[in-house]
C-alpha cells in the first residue's frame, strides 16, 4: 500500500479486516496527524515486512501491539511528533527487523530496556530525541550493527565497555542476512510528485519504493544514505549528549567503522591508544570535551582519515605530523591550551625557519599584476558563460522550454514544502 507524496490529512484509519497479503505500507510525506491506528499489528501481523509512516504530523504513543508484527524488518517513523517513552515491550516480537529510524521526534525515557534482544538490527537512528538516562544493553545486541546514532538528545551514562563488542562489518554479508534481505533492487529510479499507487506497476517493481534513507553525520557534514549505499555505511554517532567518563579502549576493536563522533559530551581522561586499530576510519570527532593527556602517536597509522578534530579540550604535548596528520591544519585541534601544533607553530620543532619571500620588489610587482590578469580573466569567463547560455536558450527553443519547466518544479517544490509545513502548525494548533 503506498500513498507516498500527497496531501492527506487528518487521522489515519485502517480497516479491521486482515490483510495477509500486504507486505508493505507507505504513508510518508503526508499531513496526517493524531494516534497511529491501535490495530495495525492485527491486520499486518503476519504479513507486513515494511513500514513507512515518517515526515507526517503523527503524535501521542505508539501502539503496545506493534511488537506482535513477526515479519518487519524495516521501520521508519521519523520526522513526527511523538512525545511520549517507548512501551517497555517495544519490538520484543519483531526478531526479524533490520531497519529501524525514529530520529526526530520527542521522545524520552531511556532507550532500549535490558532485555531487548532484535538480532538482525543493523541501522538504529534515534537522534534528535529527548531520551535520557542510560544506554540500555539490549540497545546492542544485534550481531551485525552498521550505523548507530544516538545523538542530540539528553543521555548521561558512561560509554559502556561493551558497545565495542558490537560487530561493526563493512558490508560483509553472512547467508542468513542475506536470506533475510532480498533486496535486490533496480538501478533505475523515477520521480513523481504525488504518488497514489496501488496497480500491477508495483507488482512487476516491488522493491522500487523500499528505498529508506537517511542522513548520517560524516566528515562534517550530513550525508544522505538510500537503498543499495546503506550497505556500505558504518558509524556510530554518540553526539550531544551529556556523557560522562573516559572513553572506553574497546571502541578500537571496531576495525571496519568508518565514523565515530563523540562530539559535545564530558569524555575525560586521554584518547586510547587502541583508536589506532580503527584502519578503516575515515571521520573521527573528539571535540567538546575533557580529554587530557596527549594525542598517540599510534593514530598516525589511520591511512584513511580524512576528517579528525579534537578542538575544545585540555589536550596538551606536540600534534602528529605524519601520514594523514600533514593534512590537518589548526582548526583540528583550536581550544586546547596545552597543544603544541607542529604544522602551524614554527617553535614546536628545531627545523630550520624557511627564508621569507621578499616584501617588495620585483617579484612583488609580478604577483600583483598577475593577481590583476587574474580578477580579469575570471570576470571575462564569467561573462562569456552567461552570455553563451542566453545565446543558446534564445536559440534552442527546446532547451529553452526544459528551462523553464525545470524552474517551475522548483517553485513547485517549495511550495509542497511551505503548504505542509502551515498544515502541520495548523493541525497543531488545532489540537491545543
Amino acid at each position: 500500500m503506498y500513498l507516498v507524496n500527497n496531501s492527506f490529512s487528518r487521522t489515519l484509519k485502517l480497516p479491521n479486516t486482515k490483510h495477509d497479503s500486504i507486505d508493505s505500507v507507505d504513508v510518508s510525506h503526508n499531513n496526517f496527524s493524531g494516534q497511529l491506528p491501535k490495530n495495525i499489528s492485527k491486520i499486518f501481523s503476519n504479513s507486513l515486512s515494511r513500514l513507512s509512516m515518517s515526515d507526517n504530523c503523527f503524535e501521542g504513543n505508539l501502539p503496545l501491539s506493534m511488537g506482535e508484527m513477526k515479519a518487519l524488518t524495516r521501520m521508519d517513523l521519523s520526522n513526527n511528533q511523538f512525545s511520549r517513552e517507548l512501551p517497555s515491550d517495544f519490538l520484543i516480537g519483531c526478531f526479524s527487523l533490520k531497519f529501524l529510524n525514529l530520529s526526530n521526534n520527542n521522545f524520552h525515557g531511556q532507550i532500549f530496556p535490558q532485555y531487548m534482544n532484535l538480532p538482525y538490527l543493523r541501522y538504529i537512528y534515534l537522534n534528535n530525541n529527548s531520551f535520557s538516562g542510560k544506554i540500555g544493553k539490549g540497545l546492542l545486541n544485534s550481531t551485525s550493527l552498521e550505523a548507530l546514532d544516538i545523538s542530540n538528545n539528553k543521555i548521561s551514562d558512561k560509554v559502556p565497555n561493551w558497545i565495542g563488542q558490537s560487530d561493526i562489518h563493512n558490508g560483509h554479508r553472512s547467508t542468513k542476512d542475506l536470506a533475510l534481505e532480498q533486496e535486490s533492487m533496480p538501478h533505475f529510479s523515477y520521480y513523481y510528485n504525488s504518488t497514489l499507487s496501488l496497480s500491477s506497476f508495483v507488482d512487476d517493481f516491488p522493491y522500487l519504493y523500499h528505498r529508506f534513507e537517511v542522513n548520517f553525520l560524516t566528515k562534517n557534514r550530513y550525508d544522505s544514505y538510500k537503498g543499495d549505499i546503506l550497505n556500505f555505511m558504518t558509524g556510530m554517532d554518540l553526539s550531544n549528549n551529556d556523557l560522562i567518563g573516559d572513553i572506553p579502549s574497546e571502541i578500537g576493536d571496531l576495525q571496519e567503522i568508518k565514523a565515530l563522533n563523540l562530539s559535545n559530551n564530558f569524555l575525560s581522561k586521554s584518547i586510547p591508544k587502541s583508536f589506532s586499530n580503527l584502519k578503516g576510519i575515515e571521520s573521527l570527532d573528539l571535540s567538546h570535551n575533557k580529554l587530557s593527556g596527549q594525542i598517540p602517536q599510534q593514530l598516525t597509522e589511520l591511512n584513511y582519515l580524512e576528517v579528525f578534530n579534537v578542538s575544545y579540550n585540555s589536550l596538551s604535548g606536540l600534534t602528529p605530523n605524519e601520514g594523514q596528520f600533514a593534512t590537518f591544519g589548526e582548526s583540528s585541534y583550536v581550544g586546547n591550551s596545552g597543544l603544541c601544533i607542529t604544522l602551524v607553530n614554527k617553535s614546536c620543532t628545531s627545523a630550520p625557519t624557511p627564508p621569507l619571500l621578499p616584501a617588495n620588489g620585483e617579484e612583488g610587482e609580478e604577483s600583483a599584476i598577475d593577481m590583476v590578469a587574474f580578477y580579469w580573466s575570471f570576470f571575462g569567463s564569467y561573462v562569456t558563460i552567461i552570455l553563451g547560455l542566453l545565446v543558446i536558450l534564445w536559440i534552442n527553443s527546446r532547451w529553452r522550454m526544459l528551462w523553464f519547466y525545470y524552474i517551475g518544479e522548483c517553485i513547485d517544490l517549495c511550495f509542497y514544502w511551505l503548504s505542509k509545513y502551515v498544515s502541520c502548525q495548523a493541525t497543531n494548533n488545532r489540537a491545543t
